[in-house]
């Protein structure tokens, strides 16, 4: 019964990210005349949807996969930014205390992305006020991104409450996922930039699902390679063939080569892919090719990597936006245990 409404719930979302209206979901009032919503006390631990010393999403992973969770003797810590969630038209910011969206956020966002770092890292992800998707395509450019900019204030605060009261010095990876990228990008640029003792724990950034243009950042640089660490990674995966103009001076990494070259790399590179069922890995799902600043993939043939169309808005069109850690899943979890071994031997 439990995973019945969890389909019918991740449905829903699933057909408001992908409606053609993308209007009907805006909020009824601008910014400033909405209600803001309380903000998180992160010394409370309901609100962080993963912690490792508990029990919760992040420590799943794929039946019959023969995956282990194993934070317990992680000597790396994994700070994970989820993706929006929150779809709602009465604010423009969603509550960190819902029962209902906590619960969304945690099976599609959590166990799907964040549970892919539990091999080599222990996973604290806060719970945010998160703007609504309509934030992302607000064309007044007023509403939308004073939502993102206050969501960002508490990824800002989790993550100074983190570095005072969780990190004690360990290596940090960063990671996260759409709006989550958005956030951490500016983690980056805020403490990352210009301390360079923080900046010698970064293992590394995966900052997928967002453009990031390579002059975002004026020190930390993209990784060239499967084994460089204090870098970052970043990639937008689309139809073959698909372009789009704003993406062509974001960084695009392959997650088949770990490398920013344009050689198309063969699907027989893919370790596997976790299908949104999350209960089992296929191997060889996709190839990858970088061009101009999108990954192109030919189509998988499993199921359970959606593709949307959105009509008026090509930057989503023929994307593989939500499957962005899903085809890859058992790359990255081999990729982030190579840059841990890097950076303990470095």
């Amino acid at each position: 019964m439990r995973y019945a409404v969890f389909l019918r719930w991740s449905g829903l979302l699933l057909a408001l990210l992908f409606s053609s209206c993308i209007n009907a979901i805006k909020p009824g009032r601008d910014f400033t005349g909405c209600p803001t919503p309380e903000a998180p006390d992160y010394a409370q631990p309901a609100n962080w949807a993963a912690l490792p010393n508990r029990a919760d999403a992040a420590d799943t992973v794929p039946t019959h996969s023969g995956l282990h969770n194993q934070q317990a003797t992680a000597a790396v810590d994994v700070f994970f930014v989820h993706p929006t969630t929150y779809i709602n038209r009465k604010g423009w910011n969603g509550t960190v205390s819902q029962p209902a969206l906590n619960r969304l956020t945690d099976r599609i966002t959590i166990r799907q992305q964040a549970s892919v770092f539990n091999n080599v890292g222990r996973i604290y992800a806060p719970r945010y006020r998160q703007a609504t998707l309509f934030s992302f395509f607000d064309e007044q450019a007023a509403n939308g991104p004073q939502a993102i900019e206050l969501a960002y204030t508490d990824v800002k605060a989790a993550f100074q409450y983190y570095l005072t009261h969780y990190n004690q010095g360990r290596p940090i990876i960063l990671a996260g996922h759409s709006q989550g990228t958005r956030h951490l990008t500016h983690i980056l640029r805020d403490f990352f930039d210009h301390n360079s003792k923080l900046r010698q724990q970064l293992v590394a950034a995966y900052l997928i699902g967002f453009n990031v243009p390579e002059d975002m950042l004026q020190v930390v640089r993209p990784c060239e390679d499967s084994t460089a660490t204090g870098c970052y990674i970043t990639w937008n995966t689309v139809d073959w063939g698909q372009e789009y103009a704003p993406y062509q001076r974001s960084v695009a990494v392959n997650p088949l080569t770990w490398t920013r070259d344009t050689v198309a790399a063969p699907a027989r590179l893919n370790l596997g892919g976790v299908p949104y069922s999350f209960n089992k890995v296929d191997t060889a799902v996709v190839d990858a090719k970088v061009h101009n600043g999108l990954l192109w993939i030919h189509r998988p043939k499993p199921l359970g990597y959606p593709r949307f169309l959105l009509p008026g808005h090509p930057e989503l069109s023929h994307s593989f936006h939500i499957a962005d850690y899903a085809l890859f899943y058992m790359n990255i979890r081999q990729n982030v245990a190579a840059r841990v071994r890097a950076y303990e031997q470095r």
